[in-house]
């Protein structure tokens, strides 16, 4: 794991993930730079790590200082390596129905509604936010799920009339409580992925859950929703990886 800078957010994150490696008996490494570092410091030790056969799985916690490249940093990292799953060629993959990796958060999301059997062949779903980790495959999983799906974002005319005619629900776009209950169709299934801070430091999710839960059949709590199956599936993609090695 690499983390460059000292965002709070991205510090927990990555501390959190070597926890989840060592109780599930994972080897981790957790590289730290300061912010200013050059980008080439970087890269090459992403060279080393990729040439190294006993490491399995590299990311890169994002976001990244401005004066990097994020996406040259993404694709510097071998695609058999990529268990965050945000290399091109494993984008890729996933569009073409063939996944290598499947990004983590999204990932986790799909084993959640797994796990909850809630029905997803011609499900309407709403998406409200479009980015390349959460947004967008989230789409493309549940397209390969036979859902009807809708991705709504910043832009999106009348936001609540496409929420409302979800029967499953996912908030990922990083606004604290922007979906509230009189948005949501009475029994939907809520995922919030979002992770927010109240004025008061509090985390909050997406979703005002207060409001939410009196209308939704099933929702997600933020803290302890969909972040714990974010990190599961990071090992679950690593155990892959070096499945594969031994093949």
């Amino acid at each position: 794991m690499i983390l460059v800078g000292e965002d709070p957010a991205s510090a927990v994150y990555v501390r959190n993930k070597v926890a989840a490696c060592e109780k599930a008996g994972m080897r981790s490494l957790r590289d730290v730079y300061a912010p200013d570092v050059d980008p080439a410091v970087v890269f090459k030790r992403i060279a080393e790590l990729n040439a190294d056969p006993t490491v399995h799985g590299i990311l890169v916690q994002l976001p990244l200082p401005k004066h990097f490249d994020s996406e040259a940093v993404l694709e510097s990292i071998s695609p058999e390596k990529d268990v965050d799953g945000f290399h091109a060629e494993n984008v890729g993959a996933l569009m073409q129905g063939n996944p290598r990796f499947i990004p983590c958060t999204p990932y986790g999301v799909m084993k959640m509604l797994e796990s909850a059997n809630v029905p997803l062949k011609g499900a309407e779903v709403v998406i409200v936010g479009r980015s390349n980790i959460v947004g967008k495959p989230m789409a493309m999983l549940l397209l390969a799920q036979s859902c009807t799906v809708t991705i709504c974002h910043s832009q999106s005319k009348d936001l609540a009339f496409h929420t409302r005619r979800a029967d499953i629900l996912v908030a990922a776009v990083g606004r604290a409580k922007m979906i509230t209950g009189d948005m949501i169709k009475p029994g939907a299934t809520v995922i919030d992925v979002g992770i927010n801070r109240t004025p008061e430091g509090k985390l909050c999710g997406d979703v005002d859950f207060e409001t939410a839960k009196e209308v939704a059949g099933a929702i997600t709590p933020v803290p302890g929703g969909v972040g714990p199956m974010t990190i599961t599936m990071l090992l679950a993609n690593t155990l892959e990886a070096a499945e594969r090695c031994v093949k």
